[in-house]
């Protein structure tokens, strides 16, 4: 429980009043600072430091003590900034000479790990052949769609920018013959990407219908009129026919393109090979698909090997067959 705030320090009742009055911030965002700062003065007894004697190494120590007691970087942030606004308050009445937080920051959030679905889950989607009573063109371009995206690792701009035939004004396209996809990435850069078969069976199947929908309009994929897809389009589409495939989970076209990239990992262990498929300039980008990597090959081993320990609980030997 955060101590009253009668048992505040002089200073900090000076600045919360200061906040209040001069500065007219919120009641709310007042109580958060008195929150805040009840904390700053409970580390300051425990290191028998006055407030104004503060130093950066003791806040290195307590922003360590916080992240190591669980406390996520957004959480310290937050308090960070809390302090740091009581400091500066603090110089400017003469009572301290330099701003213990000023250069101090928050850890870093780790980074979410990519969202992909499992070989199974993917190929299942891919596979699906839509509704029975569905338009046979319609189910034909989000079958192509699909395959695309998950058979070549597109971003959903590359698709979006395909054109059906090559030409200097295409942002790219797809050579049928060399089974190769042409696309436009980011900044700029183009790179060829191959098709597999039933990527191109799919395709061919979609440009044997696309005609009857495509007017003048050059766009690979296209609308019932004619006009080409926008990516929010392909992923309401996206979404709609992973649940009509039986996903557990809707499907959004960048999760295909983690799919393409942790399988291709999986299979081949060439992360330079991965980079260079997904376009990435750097190659750090590409190492997260390591992480995910490991993750499947955990989850593996947690499944199959007697004596792993599953979710954090002890090892039960499986019973001999």
């Amino acid at each position: 429980m955060p101590e009253a705030v009668h048992d505040n320090d002089p200073l900090v009742e000076r600045y919360l009043e200061h906040v209040r009055v001069e500065k007219r911030l919120a009641q709310r965002t007042v109580e958060l600072y008195a929150l805040d700062l009840q904390k700053l003065q409970a580390h300051c007894r425990q290191a028998g430091v006055t407030l104004p004697g503060v130093q950066n190494m003791h806040m290195r120590r307590w922003v360590a003590q916080m992240h190591g007691g669980g406390r996520s970087g957004r959480g310290i942030a937050l308090i960070l900034s809390g302090w740091r606004g009581f400091y500066t308050w603090l110089g400017r009445e003469g009572l301290v000479a330099s701003n213990p937080v000023q250069d101090l920051r928050a850890p870093k959030a780790a980074k979410p790990l990519p969202k992909a679905l499992s070989v199974d889950e993917a190929v299942q989607l891919a596979a699906f052949a839509g509704p029975g009573d569905a338009d046979p063109a319609l189910q034909a371009r989000d079958h192509c769609i699909t395959e695309l995206l998950y058979g070549c690792g597109l971003r959903i701009g590359e698709l979006t920018g395909l054109d059906a035939v090559a030409s200097s004004q295409a942002r790219g396209w797809v050579d049928l013959q060399a089974a190769e996809a042409h696309v436009l990435g980011k900044g700029s850069k183009r790179r060829s990407v191959p098709v597999g078969s039933k990527a191109l069976e799919a395709l061919q199947a979609w440009l044997t219908v696309r005609s009857a929908w495509a007017g003048d309009n050059a766009a690979l994929f296209i609308s019932q009129r004619g006009t080409r897809l926008t990516p929010q389009h392909i992923r309401v589409r996206l979404k709609q026919r992973s649940l009509q495939a039986g996903l557990a989970t809707p499907v959004h076209p960048h999760m295909l393109r983690h799919s393409f990239a942790s399988h291709v990992l999986q299979s081949s262990g060439d992360l330079r090979a991965v980079q260079e498929l997904l376009g990435h300039a750097n190659i750090t980008t590409t190492q997260v698909y390591t992480r995910l990597d490991f993750q499947h090959l955990a989850k593996v081993y947690d499944a199959a090997h007697p004596r792993a320990t599953v979710a954090g609980s002890k090892s039960v030997p499986k019973s001999k067959v």
